[in-house]
């Protein structure tokens, strides 16, 4: 197997509903070919740096896995067909990828995960006290400025 990671570009308009669908139905795909997903992030709604079929917006998947070089095919053809996808690129990231190395990758992104989940939950103001600080901190600048 080899190791490919595809990002793909949704219409924004479609709803939670067909972007499941879509993901499911590319991930289905992949593991009835005999490979395996490794990670699968929903980046969500990016504004694109051009319009695409005159889209100024795009909902984002990244999806990371091995599997054999005939499943990418498979998985473009699909794409080409399907008029709700703006974009794709797929990225051949290994050669050959075998299970211990598909273990490592799964861990290392739920590493990341956590790490990232950690960070944005220490950059909320979750104390009362912190709301406390900035309303005060606002109320101070406003008062300068007067």
């Amino acid at each position: 197997m080899r190791h490919y990671e595809t990002t793909f570009i949704l219409r924004p308009n479609l709803g939670e509903d067909q972007f499941t669908e879509i993901i499911d139905r590319t991930s289905a795909i992949i593991t009835d070919d005999g490979g395996t997903i490794i990670n699968t992030d929903r980046w969500g709604i990016k504004r694109l740096a051009y319009e695409i079929k005159k889209e100024v917006q795009g909902y984002y998947v990244n999806l990371n896995y091995a599997a054999p070089g005939n499943t990418v095919d498979e998985v473009e053809r699909i794409f080409r067909i399907d008029d709700r996808l703006l974009r794709y690129l797929t990225i051949k990231l290994a050669d050959r990828i075998d299970q211990e190395g598909i273990s490592k990758e799964q861990e290392s992104f739920a590493v990341r995960a956590a790490a990232a989940e950690a960070e944005a939950e220490e950059s909320e103001p979750n104390d009362e006290s912190d709301k406390k600080e900035e309303s005060n901190q606002a109320e101070a600048q406003d008062a300068a400025t007067e």
